[in-house]
């Protein structure tokens, strides 16, 4: 089997980074163990070049499981992107906190070699060594602060919930491969299509499968873990978990719903869709309770998962479905782009409060704007970004979604958009409680200027400028994300 080696440069280019950051910690002593960090970035930076070189191709190796076509592009530059910001908000953390940087950045690159092959993958087998890629390494990392109870009740809750989920979306795989012969997703799609109604068993293994995904996005009854990891892990780590795995999980999603699965979406997606209705109204209304501003953005996390979600339930087979389905995968990409800029920056500006002050309750930011009009104004950004208003670019996030639910209006699309704007009202009220503490409330006795470091204070700028330039220019992101060879490339 012949292999296309430029179609899997930016994977290539990753793996030799977390050897060579591997080696490298290995060598280092003392402080010098820093410099693995610009170490990781410079090879990401490759794997971006590899990338956009790869803009505009089509192209399969290993047989056709593994195909690179604009779809999978944009998603390895959500990726590589949001790995480059999750390191610049990772250098002061972990070189200041008492921790092994080159496990941690080893890990880390490793996760997202997994992110990178899951949206080229068109094989069930290689779609879950892909999930497992990502999910191994978080189970560590959600681990690290290793002198901590919470920490590591934390990770094994992670760990628990997610090796349960693999077993059943591995016994899924196992029951579609009996009825179709293959693993193949357009084959599967094929194999279902020619079989005319569907077994009731047949369609058990799907729910299975999607259960996987389910757990990855922390979709509602999934999402047990997200607060508790979130809380417990390293913040760096909390912010990937929250951002890249969260897209990472869509991106498989994405292909064994609208390729595999496609000619029963008459089943599935009004499953998703009522999870989507359940996921953004539970986690909305939960947030509502948070007084730690961790556990509120992990709720806040539940609830966008909910978001993304509604494209799902608009899902249709056969032909007719072609253009509904085309806009609900673009809405999808449209909304984790935008997602990954806000949320990365709002992890970003929890980090130098936490690094400088150890302080996390909501309560704890009151007068921030005194001490740092920097980090008060970034995060009200992005906070109103995540709840959708203008000029951010989170309003056109939410409106991709009803753009999508437009394409072909159906009652159930109008029941979801209904929740849709109903959730976004209720997000409002928690936003604007953290909002209304860092600029109303009187500030708390406490002797410290914030100062969070170029690193952090360069990522969390860059972040805050993206998000409001992103919503004034939404076609930046529209104009890449309106691709519709997804299926065809399958």
């Amino acid at each position: 089997m012949a292999i296309d080696w430029f179609a899997i440069a930016p994977e290539i280019a990753l793996t030799v980074t977390a050897l060579l950051v591997l080696l490298a910690d290995l060598n280092l002593r003392g402080d010098a163990k820093q410099l693995v960090n610009p170490l990781a970035a410079f090879g990401t930076v490759v794997a971006i070049v590899f990338t956009v070189l790869l803009w505009g191709e089509e192209r399969t190796t290993f047989g056709t499981s593994f195909v690179v076509n604009e779809y999978a592009v944009v998603f390895k530059l959500l990726f590589l992107g949001s790995l480059l910001a999750i390191l610049g908000i990772s250098w002061r953390f972990f070189a200041e906190g008492r921790y092994f940087q080159g496990e941690y950045y080893f890990l880390l690159l490793t996760a997202f070699i997994g992110m990178l092959i899951m949206p080229s993958a068109r094989d069930l087998l290689l779609l879950f060594v892909a999930l497992e890629t990502v999910s191994i390494p978080a189970f560590v990392m959600a681990g690290l602060r290793k002198r901590s109870l919470y920490s590591s009740e934390a990770a094994l809750k992670f760990f628990l919930i997610g090796v349960l989920s693999v077993a059943l979306m591995l016994f899924g795989i196992s029951m579609v491969y009996g009825f179709t012969g293959t693993t193949d997703l357009a084959g599967i799609a094929a194999a279902i299509s020619a079989a005319g109604d569907p077994e009731p068993l047949l369609l058990a293994s799907v729910m299975l499968v999607i259960v996987g995904f389910g757990f990855k996005i922390s979709a509602v009854p999934f999402h047990f873990w997200a607060p508790d990891t979130y809380a417990g892990a390293p913040l760096p780590v909390a912010a990937m978990l929250a951002v890249a795995s969260k897209a990472a999980g869509f991106a498989g999603l994405i292909a064994i719903a609208f390729i595999a699965f496609e000619p029963l979406a008459e089943v599935w997606a009004p499953v998703l869709g009522v999870l989507a209705i359940l996921t953004m109204t539970l986690g909305n209304l939960v947030a509502l309770q948070q007084r730690d501003l961790i556990r509120l953005l992990a709720y806040s996390s539940v609830a966008q998962a909910g978001y993304m979600l509604i494209p799902f339930g608009l899902a249709r087979s056969g032909a007719d479905g072609a253009v509904v389905n085309e806009a609900a995968v673009q809405a999808v990409l449209f909304y984790l782009v935008a997602y990954a800029v806000m949320n990365i920056g709002a992890f970003g500006v929890a980090i130098a409060v936490n690094r400088r002050t150890g302080l996390r309750s909501i309560a704890d930011y009151a007068g921030l704007s005194a001490r740092s009009p920097l980090l008060a104004m970034a995060l009200t950004v992005f906070l109103l970004s995540l709840g959708g208003a203008p000029p951010t670019v989170g309003l056109w996030a939410k409106f991709a979604i009803v753009q999508a639910a437009l394409t072909d209006v159906t009652p159930f699309g109008v029941v979801l958009m209904v929740f849709l704007v109903f959730n976004s009202v209720i997000a409002f009220f928690y936003y604007l409680k953290v909002v209304k503490t860092m600029w109303m409330d009187e500030a708390r006795e406490l002797d410290v200027q914030l100062q969070p470091g170029f690193n952090l204070s360069t990522v969390v700028a860059v972040l805050m400028i993206g998000t409001v330039v992103l919503g004034v220019l939404p076609g930046l992101i529209s104009g890449a994300t309106s691709l519709t060879s997804l299926v065809a490339a399958g």
